[in-house]
């Protein structure tokens, strides 16, 4: 029977020198005796797995709330995507395909409902309540230490602290957090592993590439539109789809689109692991983020990611959900804040433990799109029976 050994034994053999082994985890906040099959990591994805946060990502806004069609993506159909390329990334690397997998999965368990329209609501409101705001990192992170709780020795889901670190340290071009002194354990290294940092490319290359499909499927963008995006023409002119019906030709060039990316990550990332001599995870903690798209490509994809903003981002239908959104749960942030006793038994019972701001945060961070909407409509239709 294949046992941990077993497994270490492969790590030590065949991953890179800088990738996280499972058997040099830095460990969790409770100390647990390990599994004899799954390696630390592999227990991690499955608890990421059968979190309640995980599950209610499948409700949650990608960019189009869940009622506009089942056809476009959601959050957790994304964080699938972002698993299946970062994988891919890491095979290729000799990276820990356990860890980028466990991380991939919990990236963004601290969303709100309706996507970062909905964080950027809660910051607000939080800010002028007087408190640090809302950031969905540390709220994944949050989520992860204490609020989910289905283990009798612990709070949390008690995460290695490489998981944990992939989970504060995130960042793309969209996700921007500031730096949080409250972790002291994590601000103390300039970057996070590579596994950490292949997610935050995995996630950028899926939503720059599913948020363009799902554009053109809803008539958003159109090819028309793209006909001067250079990094579209490159895929294109090599994408043999002259023949082909406008939706097989947006799925050829998406398709093509992603392999692209991925092989120019690849590509320039081994050409700055090698330059930058790393022989240690310690090594790679310390320098500056190593992982790289080329220079030419950054500059093609920033042409493209304003495409996305002007013709998707800001449409008129998506601007509509956005404001609706936003009176959404200001309305449930308020109306809790003025009479908590509206709140399920047992959120206001961790008002004896928590400041009420701060738990009203937790439960409106937690609901989907969907509960939101209901709850809103519970709390002020009139004719809606409770």
């Amino acid at each position: 029977m294949i046992d941990n050994n077993q497994t270490n034994e492969f790590e030590h053999r065949n991953l890179a020198a800088y990738a996280v082994k499972s058997f040099e985890t830095l460990g969790r906040k409770y100390s647990e005796k390990e599994h004899p099959l799954r390696t630390p990591f592999q227990r991690d994805r499955d608890r990421i797995i059968h979190s309640t946060a995980f599950r209610r990502l499948e409700y949650k806004t990608q960019v189009f709330i869940y009622h506009e069609g089942d056809y476009y993506r959601n959050r957790l159909t994304h964080t699938l995507e972002v698993q299946q390329i970062a994988r891919t990334i890491a095979r290729i690397l000799r990276l820990n395909e356990d860890l980028v997998e466990a991380i991939s999965l919990a990236h963004d368990i601290g969303h709100t409902p309706f996507g970062h329209n909905g964080e950027t609501i809660l910051n607000s409101l939080m800010l002028k309540n007087g408190f640090k705001g809302f950031e969905h990192n540390r709220q994944g992170l949050r989520i992860a230490d204490k609020l989910e709780n289905k283990y009798p020795q612990f709070q949390g889901l008690n995460l290695s602290f490489e998981v944990r670190e992939g989970i504060i340290k995130h960042i793309t071009s969209y996700d921007l957090p500031a730096e949080d002194t409250e972790y002291e354990e994590f601000v103390k290294n300039p970057s996070p592993s590579l596994e950490s940092q292949i997610v935050n490319f995995a996630d950028e290359i899926a939503y720059t590439c599913h948020d363009l499909d799902d554009g053109l499927k809803s008539g958003m963008i159109s090819f028309q539109d793209l006909r001067n995006i250079q990094l579209w023409k490159d895929i294109e002119s090599a994408s043999y789809t002259e023949n082909l019906n406008d939706e097989l030709k947006r799925i050829v060039i998406i398709r093509n689109l992603i392999n692209f990316l991925v092989e120019d990550l690849v590509e320039q990332s081994w050409s700055n692991i090698k330059r930058s001599g790393i022989s240690s995870v310690d090594d790679v903690r310390k320098s500056e983020p190593i992982l790289s798209h080329s220079k030419e490509l950054k500059e093609k994809h920033i042409q493209m990611r304003k495409l996305l903003e002007d013709n998707m981002y800001s449409h008129f239908r998506v601007v509509r959900m956005a404001q609706k959104a936003a009176r959404v749960i200001e309305n449930l942030f308020n109306s809790y804040i003025d009479e908590p006793k509206q709140l399920p038994p047992h959120t206001q019972k961790k008002i004896e433990r928590e400041p009420k701001e701060i738990v009203i945060c937790d439960y409106i961070a937690g609901m989907t799109d969907r509960y939101a909407l209901l709850e809103h409509q519970k709390l002020f239709d009139p004719d809606f029976s409770v």
